[in-house]
């Protein structure tokens, strides 16, 4: 770590790394959230038994 804060520029070009990799691996919350409601909607779909009288 001594080697990394040694200049300004290090820190700053390590902190973007951070901040870069943070930024992508963070799924966006939108995405999230229609994948959550796709999972229900499957979860919830009605199921059609076959014995059932039609």
């Amino acid at each position: 770590m001594n080697q990394v804060f040694r200049s300004r520029w290090k820190a700053v070009f390590w902190s973007l790394g951070v901040l870069l990799t943070a930024y992508c691996t963070v799924p966006l919350a939108d995405a999230a959230r229609q994948h959550e409601a796709g999972k229900t909607a499957h979860a919830k779909a009605a199921h059609k038994s076959p014995w059932a009288k039609d």
